[in-house]
Parts: C-alpha cells; structure tokens; sequence
C-alpha cells in the first residue's frame, strides 16, 4: 500500500490583482508529497516557484482549490490552526537566512520553539542540541552579523530543525552563499534526508542542485509541465510526463 501524502496540492491557484489586472501565478496545481522524498521545484524565473512552495508549506493560502497536511485541510483551518500545523510538521530555510540580528543564534533558534510553548529550559536544552549537530556549539552567543553566510544558514538549519518537524523546505538555500558553503549546506539537506529520513521540498534554479533530489518538479507559467524521478545514481533520470 502506498504511504499517505504528506502535503498535497488539489487543484491549487493563486492570483494577485495588480490595478484591475489579475495575475496568475499558479494554475491548477496537483501534486503530492510523500513521507521521506526529497524534492525540488525548479523552473524559469517567474514560474511560481516560490509562490507553490510558500502554498504547499501553508504560508501562503492558495485563491482556490486545497493544500492538505498530514491528510488534513488547510482551508478548514483558522490562521492559528495552521500555524500550529505548520510550527509542529515544518521547518523553514530561506535564501535570505531571516534572522534576528538583535538575537543570538541560541536566541533565534529557540524562537520556533516558545511559540510551542515548551518551557525557557528545555527549549535552551534542544537549541544547543541542535546548533552543536550543526557544528556551531562554539558560535551559541554570537549574533548573525558576526557569523559568516554559511554559518548565518547553519544556524537556519538549526532553527528549522528545533521543533523537530518532518519536512524541511528550503527557498534557494544557497542562493547567497559560495561555493564551499553552499555545498556544506547541500550536504547536511542530503544527511537530514538520508540519515533521518526528513522530507525535504527545495526550490532552486540550478540544475545541479536540483538533481541532488530525488524527484524534480518543473514548472512554467505557473504549471507544472512534468514531474522528473531520478535514480538512486544522481543525473540518471527517468522523465514521467504529467
């Protein structure tokens, strides 16, 4: 029997209204994310790679159609609902970092964890765990502005995995990094994958970052024009046409 979605997209879209114009970024978007895959979206600039992450993660509410969680409906849901959904089952890894330059890195990875409401010990107690598995137990006190870029999204990698959630999505995670950092952070997303079994949803625009998945999803114009498996042996690909 095959395993229940983890996210699912039915018939999903999204429209902005510039003036009197509508604008749509999405079209009827159908898809599935299963327990354990590793994805990315990739696609042209403008092709609502962003946008159908931000939609299929809940931080963004789709114009019409469905996104479900762990089988449940994100539009039967209030906004604390979801985020509540969202902070147990998600963790997020921006191209930006979206830190708080005020916190330090203990300080900003703990953050998730007050909105879950665990208490000020144990959420010490797990940020150190995490920012050490990460290797940056000697940087807890330091602030984002005197960490280094690859640091800076270690440290998001960190937050992210605070709460200890089943997917991580990433939006072009090495998109502000060199070479040498971006790899480091491609390899941990593949350790988190392989070695405990996260669901990873990546956006990139790099088609070798892209191929480090399992499964690509293309999209154009806001639709997805085939779903790419990839063999265990990377760049290997069987193309199933949607």
């Amino acid at each position: 029997m095959s395993p229940k979605p983890i996210i699912e997209a039915k018939n999903v879209t999204k429209t902005y209204q510039l003036g009197d114009v509508p604008v749509h970024v999405l079209r009827g978007i159908d898809t599935q994310i299963l327990p354990g895959e590793y994805v990315s979206i990739t696609g042209p600039s403008g092709s609502g790679k962003t946008t159908l992450l931000d939609v299929l993660s809940g931080l963004l509410r789709p114009t019409s159609g469905d996104i479900l969680i762990n089988g449940s409906s994100a539009s039967k849901m209030d906004d604390d609902e979801l985020a509540q959904v969202r902070g147990k089952t998600i963790g997020f890894v921006f191209q930006s970092f979206h830190l708080i330059n005020r916190l330090t890195a203990l300080e900003n990875v703990m953050l998730p964890l007050w909105f879950q409401g665990i208490s000020a010990v144990d959420r010490k107690e797990k940020a150190s765990k995490v920012l050490r598995d990460v290797g940056l137990g000697d940087r807890l006190n330091h602030r984002p502005t005197e960490l280094s870029g690859g640091q800076r999204q270690r440290v998001a990698i960190a937050r992210a995995l605070a709460a200890d959630p089943d997917v991580i999505v990433a939006d072009e995670p090495t998109g502000n990094l060199d070479s040498v950092s971006g790899s480091t952070i491609l390899n941990m997303l593949d350790d988190l994958h392989q070695k405990r079994g996260k669901t990873i949803l990546m956006v990139t625009h790099e088609k070798y970052v892209a191929e480090r998945a399992q499964r690509i999803i293309h999209l154009k114009d806001g639709q997805i024009i085939r779903s790419q498996s990839l063999h265990k042996g990377r760049g290997k690909a069987r193309e199933d046409y949607k």
